[in-house]
């Protein structure tokens, strides 16, 4: 299997270039179990080519034309995209750009070749005003120009494509709110999350494992793919200290509205994601998030291994 990889150079694209290293287990059957260290069983059965922005712009429809045609990939998976929340509220045209015409181009190259889409989208396609988690079915309604443009994006993908809806993602790549934590940590002085938002945090380890399974099965239609439990900025960055063998109790909560300055994209306050999609088709669930954040901490602060994948550039 040829797998075409987009946002390569970021930390989730990184992960997925390693994780298709290994999908197809010894009998010959795909490969559906994944977990802490990624997809088991198997032997490497795929050929990554992996693409940064500076290599392939999505948004450069020629160039994906081009470069597809070049590869001529079983499977697209686009992790590519912009997500700097805040910048792209003051350039929605930039955000819709790379984020919903990218898709399209992609969704136009994997038709035109014959390749199985994966899209990763967010939880910000939904406005956070429920009171449960959101299920795959659930209507979004984002509140910022990002959370348009990811929306966009999936409503340029085929019928047939795998759209992975994820959330708070950290990894041992790029930049993420637990290398933020851990920077801040090292200082003085009281940290001050806010504690009125909630959602999930995932981990590139375990979310690429989980991509690779839906990518390979084929599996069509939305999926909510995260670590398991939710909690709160505050929540989460006081685990990250004590993960870290640094006081949590120097962590203190603030409200979104108290936040200065106050940041320019609105966030939903509840984007906890029901991995219903996952339970009822009978796949099994990502770990519980307090252990993907213990492995990343002992990568990050203990120089542990992360993921190594090589990376090809077309």
């Amino acid at each position: 299997m040829k797998v075409l990889v987009t946002g390569a150079g970021g930390q989730l694209g990184r992960d997925l270039v390693d994780a298709f290293g290994g999908v197809v287990p010894t009998g010959g059957r795909r490969c559906a179990l994944y977990g802490p260290e990624g997809p088991r069983g198997g032997h490497s059965a795929s050929e990554v080519v992996g693409v940064d922005h500076a290599t392939l712009p999505v948004e450069d429809r020629g160039l994906v034309l081009a470069a597809v045609d070049d590869v001529r990939p079983d499977v697209i998976v686009h992790a590519a995209a912009w997500t700097a929340v805040d910048a792209c509220e003051a350039d929605p045209d930039r955000a819709f750009a790379v984020n919903a015409l990218g898709t399209r181009h992609l969704a136009e190259a994997a038709d035109r070749y014959g390749a199985h889409l994966v899209y990763v989208s967010t939880d910000y396609v939904f406005d956070g005003r429920g009171d449960r988690p959101y299920v795959e079915w659930d209507q979004p309604n984002p509140l910022s120009v990002y959370g348009r443009s990811k929306l966009g994006g999936e409503r340029e993908c085929p019928p047939d494509a795998t759209i992975v809806r994820t959330s708070w993602v950290c990894g041992a790549h790029g930049a993420n709110m637990v290398k933020t934590a851990l920077r801040l940590a090292g200082g003085d002085g009281p940290l001050r999350f806010v504690d009125d938002q909630h959602g999930c945090p995932t981990f590139t380890a375990d979310l690429a494992a989980a991509v690779v399974t839906l990518a390979t099965d084929r599996r069509s239609g939305v999926h909510h793919v995260t670590n398991q439990g939710a909690t709160t900025w505050f929540g989460f960055v006081q685990a990250v200290l004590a993960a870290a063998g640094h006081d949590p109790d120097r962590v203190l909560p603030v409200a979104t509205a108290d936040l200065q300055p106050p940041r320019p994209a609105p966030r939903p306050a509840n984007s906890v994601l029901d991995n219903a999609a996952l339970r009822l088709g009978g796949l099994p669930l990502l770990p519980d998030w307090r252990d993907g954040l213990d492995r990343l901490v002992r990568v990050l602060v203990e120089g542990g291994p992360a993921n190594g994948g090589r990376m090809a550039a077309v």
